[in-house]
């Protein structure tokens, strides 16, 4: 048996999808009506006004959009984008429907796993949007948040293969130490953070100091999961209208402001044992910002941050950082070089509509410049590293 075929892969981006009739059970139907959580569907006779600009696109199946607050919860998600990801659904991706179906169901999301995947971080899909929106109340976040979670516990206690990543409510900093001791009490190790301004707050403020404590002190990590159309400020939603341009800023960009306001602050110096990933949003970026934050430090960091970063920024990302990597993706070996590769991990993305399957052997094929042993460091070893496997209730 090779080293390969030998490796229990730990999928480290795995995601639940989260069933309407979740809130409403959770909490009830007048808070669901006081805030406006709908599905807004698309009616023949919207789309009868739309035939004569779009042609052969009329008929065209669209998703039901998500609604909070009386507004949409996908910041910038107009009708030509819907149209184009309704097109790209049902001629590149025919599965999907079906596909995403699994992600409700605990026993299909294990079965979707096969003997391939031997244990998954579970990372919410739609939970995120909503929790993090900027229109709603802090107590209305809060709410969202622990209706999720208890959600989660629910679907993962019984599987021993699933392992809950906990989302906490960012617009009250007051409330997050409460929020982790409850994330605590489930058994879970590790947190899901986006890496926006939530709220008015970057992760550096120091409201956060609290919740920095516990986690570090709990042996909680900390993994950062961005996105695009976040009802809140994200990178390249303040000057681009297109989904091509927002998502190609969205999630690397945002992570690389993460990092830095984790440094600049003094998190990472203060916190030596806190454990970060920072996921779907590639690795590419990790040389050459580690090398610009180095250089600048070397001029700037005597007179301004001293008190905050006492050792080169890249020394900070090869203690305590980790980094999803994406199949095929150029430059491994700069970023192995940068950090190691013992700071690599993978996800699969599973059941979102662009990562129908996961093969070892694609994975092996994309990344020829990678030995059997990193493979299974990346594959496993890593992940159970990072996400504290084996550590679970």
């Amino acid at each position: 048996m090779t080293i390969l075929e030998d490796i229990k892969i730990h999928d480290a981006d795995r995601h639940v999808i989260e069933p309407m009739d979740l809130w409403t059970e959770s909490l009830g139907q007048a808070f669901i009506n006081k805030v406006g959580l709908n599905l807004r569907f698309d009616t023949v006779a919207n789309r009868l006004d739309r035939t004569q600009r779009l042609g052969s696109w009329a008929d065209i199946r669209l998703s039901p959009q998500l609604m909070l607050k009386g507004k949409p919860a996908l910041k910038k998600w107009n009708e030509n984008m819907q149209i184009h990801a309704a097109y790209k659904r049902e001629e590149k991706f025919a599965e999907a429907d079906s596909q995403m179906s699994l992600g409700m169901d605990p026993i299909k999301q294990v079965q979707s796993m096969g003997e391939e995947v031997h244990t998954a971080s579970m990372f919410p899909t739609f939970a995120g949007f909503i929790v993090n929106n900027h229109n709603l109340t802090d107590d209305e976040s809060l709410q969202f948040c622990n209706a999720y979670n208890h959600w989660l516990n629910d679907y993962c206690k019984n599987h021993d293969r699933l392992y809950g990543v906990g989302l906490v409510s960012r617009h009250n900093p007051s409330n997050l130490v409460s929020q982790v001791e409850q994330i605590k009490r489930f058994g879970w190790k590790t947190i899901v953070l986006r890496p926006e301004v939530i709220n008015g707050k970057d992760l550096g403020d120091p409201e956060y100091n609290a919740f920095w404590d516990i986690c570090e002190s709990s042996n909680i990590s900390i993994a950062f999961h961005g996105g695009t159309h976040l009802q809140a400020p994200t990178a390249g939603s303040d000057r681009f209208s297109s989904h091509f341009a927002m998502h190609a800023c969205a999630h690397p960009m945002e992570m690389q402001q993460a990092f830095l306001s984790l440094l600049e602050s003094g998190v990472l110096h203060r916190h030596p044992n806190l454990k970060f990933a920072f996921l779907e949003a590639g690795a590419g970026w990790v040389p050459s910002w580690l090398w610009r934050l180095d250089e600048i430090c070397k001029d700037d960091l005597p007179n301004e941050l001293a008190h905050n970063i006492a050792m080169p920024p890249s020394e900070y990302f090869r203690r305590q950082c980790w980094v999803g990597v994406e199949l095929g993706e150029p430059c491994l070996q700069e970023v192995i070089k940068m950090i190691g590769s013992d700071k690599l991990l993978y996800g699969t993305d599973f059941p979102h509509p662009d990562h129908l399957k996961f093969d070892i052997n694609e994975f092996n094929e994309k990344n020829t410049g990678l030995s059997s042993n990193i493979i299974a460091q990346v594959l496993s070893g890593n992940g159970l590293e990072f996400f504290n496997i084996g550590q679970k209730k």
